[in-house]
């Protein structure tokens, strides 16, 4: 089998589009329409050289002991927190995701429930829905001239900004990071004064250790009374039970939220949240990214980027490891190496070089805290003698040539 053609399992109902891409670049792909639990998820790996998923399946470290053969990790998605970064990186997988696919319908979505929130509209919606006509204008406003605080001003972050100032809107906005405002959007210098000017705010950041529950009790009182909260970022920022209360006090006039603590594994019924039942409150099923414009980009931002991993080693992008891209040398095969990043690991290799008397035609190499990548180019005939010669040293996590 050529070595650059990679055995790849796609999980829960992947677009086909990243299927047909990596079964013309000639790989062998299985499409499978679910996640899989832990236990069949370890079954399933023997022989799997790429694994494809959404949100669902949990890459564990466990499932990536199973996944001796594994060379890296699609998330078809934004976020990541369902891989094991780091015990992935310890063996030698990248993982990659799509930063940028679904940014365009997360925004819209965000806009949308905006307008929803300032009119009532789901509570509208259900009461014609159940017979009752209640044609009122109270507690119903326009967006235009109110104030959105965003935090997160990242990809979906700064789309949001635009729109809603195309809307008439003005826009302010908090991160960690310093930010190139867009248009007329306006930094705070603090969340909390991001709080008391915004009459909505939506939540864009990712899942980290600072993240978790930055939205509780005392960030809630600190908005302004009769805003209105979002958030369709990560289920872990917002307590939940604080924001219920929030809501039932009257002091939010509203709510619209995506993304929960807990989430069921499959559709159907069973969800359960404090938010249930709660006036003007929009729930939905975590469906941010969920357009068929948005999962076909998904589909092909990942695919594509896999497919550049098997051709040439390439690990742009990849979320937890050194990231290099090497142009193809014609007439060499690539060596790709992973070793721990310990001190003489590159004298050593290039001393086994060196003794096979093969001629380096391009290298480069990037290291992280625990790793270091190589990819090195070399004569055809050479290559494989010296591989089966760096696999056997010490410091190699995996060897091989494409």
């Amino acid at each position: 089998m050529n070595p650059s053609k990679l055995r790849i399992l796609l999980l829960e109902a992947i677009h086909p589009g990243a299927r047909d891409l990596l079964l013309d670049a000639g790989h062998e792909v299985t499409l499978l329409p679910t996640a899989l639990k832990e236990d069949e998820l370890v079954a399933k790996l023997a022989g799997v050289q790429v694994i494809g998923i959404r949100s669902k399946t949990r890459m564990t470290d466990r499932a990536l002991e199973a996944g001796r053969d594994l060379l890296a990790i699609g998330c078809f998605c934004i976020g990541t927190n369902q891989v094991d970064l780091a015990s992935a990186n310890r063996r030698g997988v990248p993982v990659f995701n799509a930063p940028f696919s679904n940014t365009r319908s997360v925004a819209e979505l965000i806009m949308a429930e905006i307008v929803c929130l300032a009119r009532q509209l789901g509570d509208r919606s259900r009461e014609v829905h159940e017979g009752t006509w209640k044609k009122v204008a109270t507690s119903s406003f326009e967006v235009r001239g109110k104030t959105l605080g965003i935090v997160g001003y990242g990809h979906i972050g700064r789309q949001v900004g635009v729109i809603a100032e195309m809307m008439g809107m003005r826009v302010v906005f908090f991160d960690v990071a310093q930010r190139l405002p867009m248009g007329n959007n306006r930094a705070c210098l603090t969340l909390d004064e991001l709080f008391a000017e915004a009459d909505f705010v939506t939540l864009h950041v990712p899942e980290t250790p600072q993240t978790k529950d930055m939205i509780g009790e005392a960030e809630l009182a600190k908005m302004k009374a009769g805003s209105y909260l979002l958030n369709a970022s990560r289920g872990t920022v917002v307590v939940i039970d604080a924001l219920a209360d929030a809501l039932r006090r009257g002091h939010l006039a509203g709510a619209a939220v995506d993304v929960y603590p807990e989430e069921p594994e499959a559709n159907g019924a069973g969800f359960e949240s404090a938010l249930r039942g709660l006036p003007n409150v929009i729930l939905t099923p975590h469906i941010g990214g969920s357009t068929a414009e948005a999962q076909a980009a998904i589909g092909r931002e990942v695919a594509t980027t896999i497919a550049k991993f098997a051709e040439g080693g390439a690990t742009t992008n990849a979320v937890n490891f050194p990231q290099v891209e090497l142009p193809l040398t014609r007439g060499t095969r690539r060596l790709v190496n992973v070793h721990r990043n310990v001190p003489g690991v590159l004298r050593d290799i290039n001393r086994v070089v060196a003794g096979s008397g093969a001629n380096i035609h391009a290298q480069i190499l990037s290291t992280d805290p625990d790793i270091g990548y190589l990819l090195m180019d070399l004569d055809e005939q050479a290559a494989s003698g010296v591989r089966d010669e760096i696999e056997k040293l010490p410091t190699s996590i995996r060897t091989r040539v494409l």
